[in-house]
């Protein structure tokens, strides 16, 4: 350190400050301001990044919140569907099966028609045989009755007697 101090010259001193003074005014106007510059359109870069990130990152927000509004909507949209369609579902379970309790029914009603219809058709073909089987049996009788005359008396005499009994 001596050594400097006893080398100090003045002279040089003063050119090397006005050297350094004159380098920095040229390193002022031409390097510093456009480097100065860079960094302030890098600075407004990152700053109008960082805003339009902040923006997206807003819009993510909403666009989340409002795709969580569209799925709740679809989904209560959804059950709406399958509500209607279940009741679709039951309202055609309970129209068919009143359908077919009603055709059954129907069924049963002209079965039992047919049935009651037979049955008088059997029954007045039943009084017809009975009757002609009566009429066949009374000719029977009446001819080997009347063959005799006595017996023919008889007869009408019983038939007198029941004719005033009524």
């Amino acid at each position: 350190m001596e050594k400097l101090i006893n080398d100090f010259s003045f002279g040089l001193f003063f050119w090397q400050v006005i050297l350094f003074i004159v380098l920095l005014l040229l390193l002022r106007k031409y390097a510093w301001n456009p480097i100065l510059d860079a960094i302030n359109e890098r600075e407004e870069g990152i700053k109008n990044a960082l805003d339009e990130a902040d923006n997206a990152r807003q819009e993510m927000a909403e666009l989340k919140s409002s795709n969580e509004k569209i799925l709740k909507e679809a989904r209560a949209e959804r059950e709406v569907m399958l509500k209607e369609a279940r009741s679709m579902k039951d309202t055609m379970i309970t129209e068919a099966k009143d359908e077919a309790k009603s055709q059954a029914d129907k069924i049963i009603v002209q079965a039992k028609a047919a049935i009651e219809t037979e049955k008088q058709a059997a029954i007045t073909d039943l009084k017809n045989q009975v009757a002609e089987l009566s009429v066949e049996i009374a000719e029977k009788v009446i001819k080997d009755e009347l063959s005799n005359k006595n017996a023919q008396i008889k007869l009408i005499d019983k038939m007198l007697d029941d004719a005033t009994l009524n």
